[in-house]
C-alpha cells in the first residue's frame, strides 16, 4: 500500500521520474550499512527480537508518513529523508528473515520454503494495492501510510510465537567488521553462494528498475492514472504468486537450474512486452508473466546461497545477497529513471531486457561452469528434491 501512495505522491505532485528513482535510491542504498551489520547481528544475537525491533523502527516511520501526510505537510524530501531510515531498519532484518527457513523446514523442503516465503510476500503486491485504491478512494495517500504502521505492529506481535532450535552461544567477543571479513571471505570462495550474489546484482541492475518505474508507465505513458499503477502492481504479484506455487514442481521435475534459466529468459522477454505494450491491457498481461519469471530467479539464486553457505555465517551470507539486490537495484532504478526522463519508460525498458540477455549468452558461452555451480548439490546428509 505504502509502495503505490508513495509512487502515485510523488508522480502526481512532481511528474518527474526522477523523483521515483530518489526514492528507490534512498529506500535501498542504507542496506550498504544495515545489510551487513544485520548480517553479524543475527549471527549472534536472537533473530526474532531483531526483527521486532527494526519492525518497530519502520511503524514509526510509518506513521510520520501518516502524520504528515494528513495534516498536508508532506514533500518529497521528507518523504527521501524517511526512506532512508526505514531503508536502514528494512535491510537490518533481512538476513534474520531469511536465515530462519533453514532452520524451521527439513534440508530437501528449502526451495519449497523460499518459494512460499516469496509467495507470501507477494501476496501483498496483490492485497495492497487493491487495499491502496479502495483507500485512496475513500480517503488519502495519509490513510495508506497509517494502515502500512498497523501492519508493522502485527509483524511484532506475530514473532512473539516464532520459536526456532536453540543456537550455540557465541563465545567471542563481537568484532563486527572481523566477522563481516569473514563472511566475505566465504561468500567468494563457495562458489554456489558467489555467482548467485554476483547474478542477483546483474538482475537488478538491467531488470528489477521496471519495478520503480511503474507509476510512471502508469500515469504518464499509459494515461491510466491511479487505478492503473495498482493494477499493474496488482499484476506483478499475481504474477509472483503464480510462480512462487509452480515452480518448486516444475524444478522437482526437471531441475533448479532448467527453472532458473528458463525464469531469466522469460523475464527478459516479458519486459520488452511490458515496454512495448500499447495500452493496460497489455501490460498487465506482460507484468502477470514478468512477475512470476521474477520471482522464479530471486528463488532460484536464493535457494542457491540457502543451501551452499555454511551455517555458521549463514545469516552474513545471505545479507552480502541481499546487499549484492540493495546497491544494484537503486543504481539501475536511479540511471534508468534519467534516461528515462529523455528516452521514455518505454525505451528504457527494452534497453534493459536486451541487456539481461546479452550477459546471459555472454555467461553460457564463456564460463558455462557458471550454472554448474549454481545448480550443483552442496554437502548434505539429504539432496535437494529438486535435484
Amino acid at each position: 500500500m505504502q509502495t503505490v501512495a508513495l509512487g502515485i505522491f510523488l508522480t502526481e505532485t512532481t511528474h518527474n521520474p526522477l523523483w521515483l528513482g530518489l526514492l528507490t535510491v534512498a529506500a535501498w542504498t542504507p542496506s550498504v550499512i544495515g545489510s551487513p551489520l544485520g548480517g553479524v547481528v543475527a549471527d549472534r544475537w536472537n533473530r526474532q527480537h531483531w526483527i521486532q525491533a527494526n519492525n518497530l523502527v519502520m511503524a514509526a516511520t510509518a506513521s510520520t508518513l501518516a502524520t504528515l501526510a494528513l495534516t498536508h505537510h508532506l514533500t518529497p524530501r521528507v518523504i527521501v529523508v524517511l526512506a532512508v531510515i526505514e531503508g536502514l531498519a528494512s535491510s537490518g532484518s533481512w538476513a534474520a528473515w531469511q536465515s530462519l527457513l533453514p532452520d524451521l523446514v527439513d534440508h530437501d523442503e528449502v526451495l519449497a520454503a523460499v518459494s512460499l516465503s516469496s509467495a507470501q510476500f507477494n501476496l501483498g503486491r496483490i492485497i495492497g494495492p487493491l487495499l491502496a485504491g479502495v483507500a485512496l478512494a475513500v480517503g488519502s495517500v495519509g490513510v495508506c501510510f497509517a494502515l502500512n504502521a498497523a501492519s508493522f505492529v502485527f509483524v511484532v506481535i506475530t514473532f512473539a510465537f516464532v520459536r526456532t532450535p536453540p543456537r550455540p552461544a557465541p563465545t567471542t567477543s563481537v568484532r563486527p567488521f572481523h566477522e563481516l571479513a569473514v563472511g566475505v571471505r566465504q561468500a567468494w570462495n563457495v562458489r554456489g553462494c558467489r555467482y548467485p550474489i554476483l547474478g542477483i546484482a546483474t538482475v537488478a541492475l538491467t531488470v528489477s528498475p521496471f519495478i520503480a518505474l511503474v507509476p510512471s508507465m502508469a500515469i504518464d505513458v499509459l494515461h491510466s492514472g491511479k487505478i492503473g499503477t495498482s493494477w499493474l502492481v496488482t499484476a506483478q504479484g499475481v504474477g509472483a504468486v503464480i510462480g512462487a506455487l509452480t515452480l518448486p514442481a516444475m524444478a522437482r521435475r526437471t531441475s533448479r537450474l532448467y527453472v532458473l534459466r528458463g525464469a531469466l529468459i522469460t523475464a527478459a522477454v516479458a519486459e520488452v512486452l511490458y515496454g512495448l505494450a500499447p495500452d493496460l491491457g497489455w501490460a498487465i498481461a506482460a507484468l502477470v508473466v514478468l512477475g512470476g519469471a521474477y520471482v522464479g530467479i530471486l528463488t532460484g539464486l536464493n535457494t542457491s546461497v540457502q543451501l551452499h553457505a555454511p551455517v555458521s555465517e549463514r545469516a552474513r551470507i545471505l545479507s552480502l545477497y541481499t546487499l549484492s539486490l540493495s546497491l544494484a537495484y537503486p543504481v539501475g532504478a536511479l540511471i534508468q529513471s534519467a534516461f528515462a526522463r529523455t528516452y521514455g519508460v518505454r525505451v528504457v525498458s527494452v534497453v534493459g531486457a536486451a541487456a539481461l540477455l546479452v550477459v546471459l549468452a555472454a555467461v553460457s558461452l564463456l564460463g558455462p561452469s557458471v550454472w554448474g555451480e549454481i545448480a550443483s548439490a552442496p554437502p548434505a546428509p539429504a539432496r535437494l528434491l529438486a535435484d
